[in-house]
């Protein structure tokens, strides 16, 4: 597990836990790891929801298909990020979303009930690392509702707007990539592609904005 730890201690879950604890809780938890391809279906809609994923190394996706087959993209996870907290805490019976890889990525599993309930060693850092589970968890509920503002709007043009705006001010500046291709923007902002491609396209006339594949810049 030390091959891990310069990624885990970017990873909210465990702030302010120091590196011999950390060692040692994981070992407690039982983490383990797993490596999955491009495209990967990591977790997938309908199954149990009892694990919390950490993105040791690539990025993740959170994703909901309807009946028809459109896909909506919720969320994406990267190196140093969790993911699955709200379901398996919640004791959700089945997962409402899939979890895929959008490109190789390791990742490292714990069981929640592992977390919620203190071990038979009353291991210390366990009162941080609910404290952590539970501050990451508020974070993800404020950005839940940064994502219904944005789709939330009434045309594809003020979607995509709220969205850039958005991501300018998380970035602090008005140049910034974003960690979707055309198809992914298109089905996070639940609109259709083409549109999506012509609206880019006018905005770029309009002199509003400037974009390169998933490089953006926003003009005042």
């Amino acid at each position: 597990m030390k091959k891990y730890l310069e990624i885990l201690k970017k990873c909210p879950l465990f702030y302010g836990i120091g590196d011999n604890d950390l060692i040692t809780m994981l070992h407690c938890l039982g983490a383990r790891t797993d490596v999955f391809d491009k495209k990967y279906t990591v977790m997938a809609e309908g199954s149990p929801a009892k694990y919390i994923g950490i993105v040791l190394s690539g990025s993740v996706q959170t994703e909901q298909t309807d009946f028809y087959g459109n896909r909506s993209i919720l969320s994406v996870i990267g190196e140093g990020e969790i993911f699955g907290e709200a379901f398996s805490c919640n004791e959700t019976e089945k997962l409402p979303v899939s979890v895929i890889a959008t490109k190789e990525s390791e990742i490292m599993f714990i069981e929640c009930s592992h977390i919620l309930h203190t071990c038979k060693n009353s291991c210390g850092f366990h009162s941080q690392l609910i404290y952590n589970l539970m501050k990451d968890i508020a974070a993800k509920t404020v950005q839940f509702h940064q994502r219904i503002e944005v789709i939330s709007k009434r045309s594809t043009r003020e979607k995509l707007l709220a969205y850039l705006s958005m991501m300018s001010r998380k970035e602090g500046n008005s140049e910034f990539f974003i960690p979707f291709d055309r198809q992914e923007l298109a089905d996070y902002l639940e609109v259709d592609r083409s549109g999506l491609s012509a609206e880019i396209g006018k905005l770029q006339k309009e002199g509003i904005l400037a974009a390169h594949k998933n490089f953006f810049r926003l003009y005042k």
